[in-house]
């Protein structure tokens, strides 16, 4: 196979969506996030925290203190798109991510990219 095929392949290729965590095993606390693309957004996660450029400052910060041992890279929840042609599941992530959200909070976990208070 060429390499046109195969990158052809990939894209056409349905990739794993839904809700992913990054767990610090020391406190505890999660950052949780929703992809289309779960096996790349994980690994985007580690490459941003190895290089200390996470957006979440507080994660970043864990993760210099306690080091990459200290945490877990989670898919939490797998989204099935329907056969739907145009289908967006924006609204479907969303949905799955405050689901996951509101599982968290009622054990009393810490999210790090919990929503702001209005």
């Amino acid at each position: 196979m060429d390499r046109r095929e195969l990158v052809r392949q990939y894209k056409e290729s349905r990739r794993p969506m839904g809700v992913f965590q990054v767990r610090n095993t020391v406190t505890g606390a999660v950052y949780l996030g929703t992809s289309r693309d779960l096996p790349s957004m994980l690994n985007r996660q580690r490459a941003q925290l190895r290089l200390g450029a996470h957006p979440d400052r507080s994660l970043q910060a864990d993760w210099k203190a306690l080091g990459d041992r200290a945490f877990e890279f989670d898919i939490l929840d797998t989204l099935d798109p329907p056969d739907a042609p145009g289908y967006d599941p924006a609204d479907d992530l969303r949905t799955l991510e405050e689901l996951w959200r509101a599982r968290v909070a009622a054990t009393g976990g810490a999210v790090y990219n919990a929503p702001k208070k209005r």
